[in-house]
């Protein structure tokens, strides 16, 4: 394996648009989706599907901003690299330890969500065997992650169309009814902000698309074109899984369950469906590790080329090409998080984090000139605005925690720039 010297030894590119489509999937159609509809309906109520429209546009922004930029700029990293070029070292610094600290914690949250569905009392060691076991997978090389991602998502969408053509024709009867005689409350516009906040954290996943972007073929032909569909591909299902589960729990048996797809089959009459979901959750947690790893992995990488982490991160092997220290590095620190901490209620700043780190990346979209492929201003305009106005919206032990995390990351900034 090469020394940290040779910071700007590239990855192979591997990826073709189906690949990075899949990886983009596999995050984006995660765990996320058998639980996230539940504390959305929680506080958007009858208005979800709202919500759910708020949250795909800001996605849609966040989406091509980032696709343009990643076009530009087709190098590992993400947002901590646009905010660099585009807007200074600290603003891409703040991107690059938001995404960092907030998906290591969100990939100790889906392991243990996979150790949960897998193997109740034993999630924890499960976990923790996941964790190794996929990073493993990843030392030998990105296309072979993208095979097994490929697998785990088509399982997924299989099991969710069960659940959406259990959710619209259950009962034996196609009735919309409730929908068509809904009542038309005054519409709570925190409680909108508060669910499409919670919900597009589910939309999130098309960053490891853009974290990819070193390994990607024709990167300014594939990323955007994968971004797109991955994002249209998503939309789609969310919005049926949620017309689905509206018109069989309804707003509030939805709120409280804390199995929402199990409790829509079972309710539409198709019981025998609920441990498939079951399954179906486990197999989308890990596929979301298997995503969150691979990305978190390349921001380590990005990071350590620009000695914002230690810049023995910054090898690449040179056989596999892939970033094997920053994969064992990021392996690791998951490992710790699950031995030591208690997770499960501790991740509300991930939100946050992500919110902000698109901010930063359409901040840095405004910045583009019509020579460099610029958006219509009005997305990245749209975009960090929504951004801001979710992140603010959020409950407040998760903005609290945010700020936390970003204010740690800024004295750690100040404190190397300091002894450099």
């Amino acid at each position: 394996m090469k020394e940290a010297g040779t910071l700007r030894e590239g990855l192979a590119r591997r990826l073709g648009t189906g690949d990075a489509v899949v990886v983009g999937l596999s995050a984006m159609i995660g765990a996320g989706v058998f639980a996230a509809f539940a504390p959305a309906a929680a506080v958007a109520g009858p208005w979800l599907l709202v919500s759910l429209a708020l949250a795909a546009v800001v996605a849609y922004c966040n989406a091509t901003s980032s696709a343009r930029l990643a076009a530009l700029y087709p190098e590992s990293g993400g947002t901590y690299v646009y905010g660099r070029r585009r807007l200074g070292p600290l603003w891409g610094y703040l991107a690059g330890w938001g995404f960092t600290v907030g998906k290591t914690a969100s990939c100790a949250a889906m392991a243990l969500t996979f150790g949960a569905y897998a193997l109740p009392g034993l999630e924890r060691p499960l976990a923790v065997l996941a964790v190794a076991a996929l990073t493993v997978l990843n030392l030998f090389g990105v296309q072979r992650s993208a095979g097994v991602a490929r697998v785990l998502v088509a399982f997924v969408l299989a099991v969710l169309v069960a659940v959406i053509a259990a959710g619209l024709f259950g009962d034996d009867v196609v009735t919309f009814g409730w929908f068509a005689n809904m009542p038309a409350p005054t519409i709570d516009v925190w409680g909108v902000s508060q669910g499409a906040g919670l919900l597009f954290f589910a939309f999130a996943g098309y960053a490891r698309i853009a974290t990819l972007g070193e390994e990607v073929r024709d990167p300014a032909r594939t990323i955007p074109r994968a971004v797109g569909i991955a994002l249209g591909i998503t939309l789609a299902v969310y919005t049926l899984v949620a017309v689905a589960a509206l018109r069989t729990l309804k707003p509030e048996l939805l709120a409280a369950s804390q199995a929402p797809l199990a409790d829509l089959v079972r309710e539409a009459g198709f019981g025998w469906l609920a441990p498939v979901v079951g399954v179906g959750a486990a197999v989308a947690a890990l596929g979301a590790l298997l995503a969150l790893l691979l990305g978190v992995s390349r921001t380590v990488l990005a990071m350590a080329r620009e000695r914002d982490l230690p810049g023995a991160l910054a090898a690449v092997d040179p056989v596999r090409q892939a970033p094997r220290r920053a994969e064992l590095a990021v392996g690791a620190a998951v490992i710790v998080l699950l031995l030591v901490a208690d997770l499960r209620g501790a991740i509300g700043f991930s939100s946050f984090g992500v919110l902000v780190y698109y901010a930063i990346a359409n901040a840095s979209a405004l910045t583009l000139g019509r020579d460099e492929g610029a958006p219509p201003r009005a997305v990245p305009v749209v975009g960090l605005v929504l951004c801001l106005v979710l992140a603010a919206t959020l409950p407040l032990v998760s903005v609290l925690a945010g700020l936390a995390v970003f204010a740690a990351g800024l004295v750690i900034y100040l404190a190397r720039r300091s002894v450099r």
